[in-house]
């Protein structure tokens, strides 16, 4: 006797019943993420822990993308169809005061990207339900990704150096690897915490970004003796600063231009004249165009200090990530999907021009894919500070884990109708050759000697 199909209602009520069955575990999976931060590409503990979870699930899966991602594949029971990958990224930022930081390396998890592997496990679980798995079409890549934190600069420029990766960012660098040449659809969810009264948010867009490795070289001398002998390569970063300051009355306001850096090193001994500084900077901006004017401006700035005191500098320009641009048809089933699980006071769509400020590299999938990436509560705190953490578990992990398979489901169910109209519809705004090209083109290192 056949079993009758189910509903698509019916295929969401069992994938979210799967996950409340496992609540406990997905929460106790985020929190395990949680106490064992690691920064991008030495995401090693974390990794292991979803190829574990991988394992014990039956999921057949690729390990070592980019240094530390994983990628797995779950076959549909219902025939081919489009990919849907499921994202949930690695790393962790380095805030040493943050209450979970780790002791030796100061890395934690002040973005919340510990929910993004429970949420994306959790959506999985739901998901790999056996009657939902038999009327899905297609295939679901389950993707957990490394380094969206655009840090360490200096780090992962030695880690290219050694030809380990090209490009510093980890989805950048696993589209290079063409690890996303087989999926069609991407999607993941982020914990955010000026959320208000809503608890699941999408729309918007991000800025886009460069990067900047800086290093002076001046003479060293005694400080105290001799400081007529040296070459001042402090002095010289502290007046390229002041310039850049000097650059914030030209930023016009629709740009949501924001150039900001730190100094990773400013000296040996503060008894001799520093003769090696470091810098890493960032230019973000909400286009390509901006970015570049900027971009140049700034190099101008590092010039003028080298040029001040008669030092000379390196500026190494790493291409960063691209605007965030989300898919109007899907946004649109996650907009309908948030309003049936958490309803439409608690929903928010913003404004396509609405931009946060700061950057993702799910912008550059979103510039050779159909993509979304909406925000979840249950966090407080600003972001990427010690301030920053969960307070709602069931929020941050389990409500997005609910919507990312229910969503799954409208896609993929009757024979991947919906997901087949996502992907005819889109027009991606560059090919995977395209964007590789676009950002070896970036990458730019630029001498300047302030003596000659």
């Amino acid at each position: 006797m056949t079993t009758p199909a189910l509903t698509i209602e019916e295929l969401k009520k069992r994938a979210c019943e799967t996950i409340d069955k496992r609540k406990k575990e997905i929460v106790g999976l985020a929190q395990q993420v949680l106490a064992n931060p690691e920064a991008g590409f030495r995401e090693v503990k974390t990794a292991q822990l979803v190829a574990e979870k991988f394992q014990e699930m039956g999921i057949q899966h690729e390990s070592g993308l980019a240094l530390t991602g994983l990628k797995g594949r779950i076959k549909g029971g219902a025939g081919p169809g489009p990919s849907v990958a499921v994202i949930g990224e690695l790393d962790s930022l380095v805030v040493t005061e943050h209450p979970h930081a780790d002791p030796d390396t100061g890395a934690a998890h002040a973005c919340g990207h510990h929910c993004q592997i429970g949420m994306m496990l959790g959506a999985t679980m739901g998901l790999l339900t056996p009657e939902v798995m038999a009327q899905l079409s297609g295939e679901i890549v389950p993707f957990a990704v490394p380094a969206e934190e655009f840090i360490e600069v200096e780090q992962r420029l030695e880690m290219r150096n050694e030809g380990k990766l090209e490009f510093l960012g980890g989805k950048q660098e696993l589209i290079r690897l063409g690890q996303f040449d087989d999926v069609d659809i991407a999607m993941m969810c982020h914990t955010a915490s000026d959320m208000g009264e809503r608890r699941f948010a999408m729309g918007g867009t991000s800025n886009g970004h460069v990067v900047k490795f800086v290093r002076y070289t001046g003479v060293g001398a005694h400080a105290g003796s001799l400081p007529h002998r040296g070459v001042n390569a402090l002095n010289a970063a502290s007046f390229a600063i002041q310039a850049i300051n000097a650059l914030r009355e030209t930023h016009r306001a629709d740009d949501t231009v924001r150039i900001h850096g730190i100094m990773t090193r400013g000296g040996e001994a503060v008894s001799a004249v520093p003769s090696d500084v470091r810098l890493e900077w960032r230019v973000r901006s909400s286009t390509p165009k901006v970015v570049v004017e900027n971009s140049a401006a700034v190099d101008r700035c590092f010039q003028a200090g080298a040029l001040a005191v008669g030092a000379s500098v390196n500026i190494t320009t790493i291409p960063g990530y691209l605007p965030m641009r989300h898919d109007t048809k899907l946004q649109d089933i996650f907009r309908r999907t948030a309003v049936d699980l958490v309803g439409e006071q608690a929903t928010l769509v913003m404004p396509a021009r609405r931009n946060r400020g700061g950057s993702t590299d799910m912008g550059d999938l979103s510039h050779i894919m159909p993509a979304c990436h909406p925000y979840t509560a249950g966090a407080v705190g600003p972001g990427h500070s010690k301030e920053y953490v969960i307070t709602d578990y069931e929020s941050a992990v389990i409500v997005p884990a609910k919507i990312m398979a229910m969503v799954v489901i409208d896609l993929l169910a009757d024979g991947a109708k919906r997901a087949k109209e996502v992907k005819t519809n889109h027009r991606p705004l560059m090919t995977k050759q395209a964007y590789v090209k676009f950002q070896r083109e970036r990458a730019e290192i630029t001498q300047f000697d302030g003596a000659a």
